[in-house]
């Protein structure tokens, strides 16, 4: 990876694809009070042949977990896995910060098939 003149780390098109970025339905969501920060621990469906992963992510600002139950997400699927305290998150459920720094969720605007990849 090279750096831009404006300072900005410049990837490649073979850099993306190595990333899975794949759509997913929120299965299970729970509290996490064990995290450092205020986390939710998510169980996401992916469908075959990746079926249920977890995920832990700082959601507490926006949303409750029984609000996230159902709503399709995005997420990095082939990071090695991390653990965080007690639990281990397998997928990086992708979000981005609002005007404050929590996170709000990526999502697609409408229901997708689950596992389908970003492109």
């Amino acid at each position: 990876m090279r750096t831009s003149r404006q300072g900005a780390k410049v990837a490649t098109i073979e850099d993306f694809d190595r990333l899975e970025i794949r759509v997913g339905k929120v299965v299970d969501a729970q509290p996490f009070p064990e995290a450092r920060k205020p986390s939710i621990r998510l169980w996401i469906e992916f469908g075959p042949p990746l079926g249920v992963k977890r995920s832990s992510a700082q959601l507490t600002a926006h949303y409750k977990p029984d609000t996230l139950i159902g709503r399709q997400v995005l997420a990095v699927v082939n990071f090695p896995p991390r653990r965080i305290g007690p639990f281990e998150s397998e997928v990086l459920t992708l979000g981005v910060p609002d005007e404050d720094g929590a996170v709000v969720l990526v999502r697609p605007d409408f229901k997708v098939p689950l596992g389908g990849r970003l492109f």
